[in-house]
């Protein structure tokens, strides 16, 4: 089964934020479980618009899930673009936790 999950936040009259990626249902080995069970995969890769993250709101555990995010968004497309197409993807998914 295929979901999407769109994560959210939103200050009334004022703004508001979502991501949204497409996700799989798919059976997971989880130590200890006592019955089988399910997790979900990530199935769409689409950078997150930096400009719209302001990294000093983030915690470090935040940064660093923001950046593994783009890490793979890098190397699950990088593959499948021209030069120019990858020098804009490298740019869009910079670390943006660096020196925090």
């Amino acid at each position: 089964m295929i979901l999407s999950n769109e994560p959210g936040y939103y200050a009334a009259e004022r703004f508001g934020i979502r991501i949204e990626n497409l996700i799989v249902v798919e059976p997971r080995a989880i130590p200890g479980a006592e019955r089988e069970m399910l997790g979900f995969e990530t199935i769409s890769w689409a950078p997150i618009d930096a400009s719209l993250v302001e990294p000093k709101l983030l915690d470090k555990e935040e940064l660093a899930w923001l950046d593994a995010y783009h890490a793979k968004v890098r190397a699950t497309l990088s593959p499948h673009l021209d030069r120019e197409t990858r020098s804009w993807l490298n740019k869009a998914t910079r670390r943006l936790g660096a020196g925090k």
